[in-house]
């Protein structure tokens, strides 16, 4: 039988308290935390009355925005090559059932991944991800990995990689991507490259815009699918929105009539409102661009001020560049935490919940060994309860300073002083 997903269960849990009247921190559920500006509102208003149910694949309109998408971000591509969906959770299923083969996975990766893989039927082979970031398998483990799973009777034949990472909130440097697009090549292996995070690299330390994210498109064009999707950088969510880019000649159009037969059979296709929505957001009209620039800017902040918590509380963790994670790791204060009876993610996630209202997703959920002492951390429902706080939020020089910001970040500190450190009061459960 297959599980509630983590995030989805965790994201209910804390709503729950929250309705309850319980001081809640949510920091478990990857949400984008953001408004829906008054354009795109109006957009998706004016085409209400589009009931009809249109082509599988997606409108004429749809496809070419984002065929030119695609192509003003270097990758250049035509409207046959694009296909759309309600969001892209829908797509990487599609695929997962389109293309032969098990699933190779970086470790940790994204919730779903695996879920779905055992819903039809794949082996899944977890490969420890790099030191510097996560989304990729470690280049150095991925070729023995892949004899290892063989030997074992599993057959691999799609590599899913993330760029940029959710669980950890980081970027694979290009120098790993190419690596493994290289041993994929070598063992004839489909990379399915996730970007929904591709829209929210966090600006550089010294304010440069414009930085791209490294995609496999660029390593392995024949064999690789992007997906993504309006869910994080326009915090269109609930709007369900995802599209995904095939590559060019026979195998490309070969997998597009796949996966249009399983979106046929499954979704039909895309909310005709919607797909006028993603046609206008995938034209890059410029003030969707700078709310995006806005929204960035905002993740960074933040992310990096969560950040500095738990490394003060002791936990290594990479520092973020891209998205609204982390991946804090407590194996530097297991000493602590083993007095207290916290010997593993799962454990030290229920602490934080039971006695600080904190919410956070152990790592054995991402696929990391239960045993380890990491916690995935998402920071981007802090920015306010209401639209009119998180409007405030996006459009403030200083938002750490706005008194709901400020005061989770105080909530969090006092948790981890509490649990970590044994310098803060424990709230009884």
């Amino acid at each position: 039988m297959t599980m509630h997903s983590a995030t989805l269960a965790i994201d209910e849990t804390m709503r729950a308290r929250r309705a309850a009247g319980e001081k809640v921190l949510h920091l478990g559920f990857g949400e984008a935390g953001l408004p829906v500006p008054d354009g795109i509102a109006a957009v998706l208003s004016a085409a209400a009355h589009r009931n009809g149910y249109g082509p599988v694949v997606g409108s004429a309109e749809a496809r070419e925005a984002a065929a030119g998408w695609f192509t003003r971000r270097g990758v250049a591509t035509g409207p046959e090559q694009v296909l759309f969906a309600p969001g892209s959770k829908a797509l990487l299923f599609a695929l997962l059932a389109a293309l032969p083969g098990d699933v190779v996975l970086p470790r940790p990766a994204w919730v779903s991944y695996a879920a779905q893989s055992a819903l039809v039927g794949k082996r899944v082979v977890g490969v420890p991800v790099p030191d510097a970031a996560g989304g990729v398998p470690d280049p150095a483990l991925l070729e023995d990995a892949l004899a290892a799973a063989r030997a074992d009777g599993a057959r691999p034949g799609v590599l899913i990689l993330t760029v940029p990472d959710n669980p950890t909130g980081t970027v694979a440097r290009d120098a790993d991507v190419r690596a493994v697009c290289a041993i994929a090549e070598r063992h004839g292996l489909v990379v399915v490259s996730d970007e929904i995070y591709a829209e929210v690299l966090h600006p550089a330390a010294e304010g440069a815009d414009g930085r791209r994210a490294p995609s496999a498109v660029r390593h392995l064009p024949g064999r690789t699918v992007v997906t993504s999707g309006l869910s994080k950088s326009m915090a269109l969510g609930g709007w369900r929105i995802g599209f995904a880019r095939v590559p060019e000649g026979a195998w490309g159009e070969r997998l597009m009539r796949d996966l249009t037969g399983v979106a046929s059979e499954v979704w039909s296709g895309l909310a005709a409102p919607m797909q006028a929505v993603a046609a206008h957001v995938l034209a890059d009209p410029p003030e969707v661009l700078a709310h995006v620039d806005a929204a960035r800017r905002l993740h960074g902040t933040v992310a990096r001020a969560v950040h500095a918590e738990f490394t003060a509380a002791g936990a290594r963790c990479r520092a973020p560049e891209a998205g609204f994670y982390l991946y804090p790791d407590f194996e530097p204060v297991r000493p602590v935490l083993a007095a207290r009876g916290v010997t593993t993610g799962a454990e030290l996630a229920g602490v934080l919940l039971r006695e600080h209202g904190v919410g956070v997703l152990a790592g054995a959920a991402f696929g990391d060994v239960p045993e380890g002492l990491r916690a995935r951390v998402a920071t981007s429902l802090l920015y306010g309860e209401t639209a009119a706080e998180r409007w405030a939020a996006l459009r403030s020089g200083d938002p750490l300073s706005l008194p709901w910001i400020a005061g989770a970040l105080a909530h969090l500190r006092e948790a981890l002083g509490a649990v970590v450190t044994g310098t803060g009061p424990v709230r009884p459960g």
